[in-house]
């Protein structure tokens, strides 16, 4: 009995080092789906007019901390003049409505609370990654007229590692266009504004990710990320 108690603290004692074992990549490519929506003028509502939408990522893990993702992604801003509370005289008696196809590719940094291999690890804990992340992109929207405007994501996510090299996530982010021109329509109540975000449109993006990890990173390596 003494020897198996012996063994077990033995295995207990080198687990947090085989845990330490678990390889670590530098890249990460997949492909995600999800939902966008449209915040302008005539929505400003998270929840409503809600699009599919289909994004392929790829991201380079530069640190146990941080990566850097560029993305691109497409689906559809739709929205309405029906329901908003705001009197808009072109649109009193008429009822405005479009379904706009949207392409966007954005490059953010992102930034890990809890990341892999970090030594925190416990019951499994460490493969769940929680992060933010935030940069710039560019946003073409094809509707009754074409507009390729920049924006500025920002979001929040999380990861979690379900094999060695398979990765699922969830994000969540608002991209706020420099342009009020998303559904087509700049300044329906007539009242010009100025600054680079003022009265300018927005759409929000909900998506789940699959990327697969590649390029093992170096174990007996001084720096830590080469």
């Amino acid at each position: 009995m003494k020897k198996v108690f012996g063994i077990l603290a033995m295995m207990l004692a080198m687990m947090p080092a085989w845990a330490q074992e678990d390889p670590e990549y530098k890249m990460e490519i997949g492909g995600g789906a999800g939902l966008v929506g449209y915040l302008g003028d005539f929505n400003g509502n998270l929840t409503k007019h809600l699009q599919p939408s289909a994004t392929l990522l790829w991201r380079r893990v530069v640190s146990p901390y941080m990566a850097f993702k560029v993305d691109a992604s497409y689906g559809k801003l739709k929205g309405t003049s029906k329901d908003v509370e705001t009197f808009y005289p072109d649109y009193a008696d008429n009822v405005y409505e479009f379904s706009n196809d949207m392409v966007d590719m954005n490059a953010t940094y992102e930034y890990n609370f809890w990341p892999y291999g970090t030594g925190r690890d416990y019951r499994g804990a460490k493969r769940l990654t929680p992060f933010v992340f935030g940069g710039l992109g560019m946003t073409y929207v094809k509707g009754d007229k074409s507009v390729f405007t920049a924006n500025v994501p920002l979001g929040l996510g999380i990861k979690y590692k379900v094999a060695d090299r398979m990765n699922l996530g969830v994000e969540w982010a608002i991209h706020f266009s420099l342009s009020d021109k998303l559904d087509n329509i700049q300044d329906p109540y007539y009242v010009k504004s100025t600054g680079a975000f003022k009265n300018a449109d927005a759409y929000s993006s909900l998506r789940v990710t699959l990327t697969y990890s590649f390029m093992e990173k170096c174990r007996v390596c001084h720096n830590e990320y080469e």
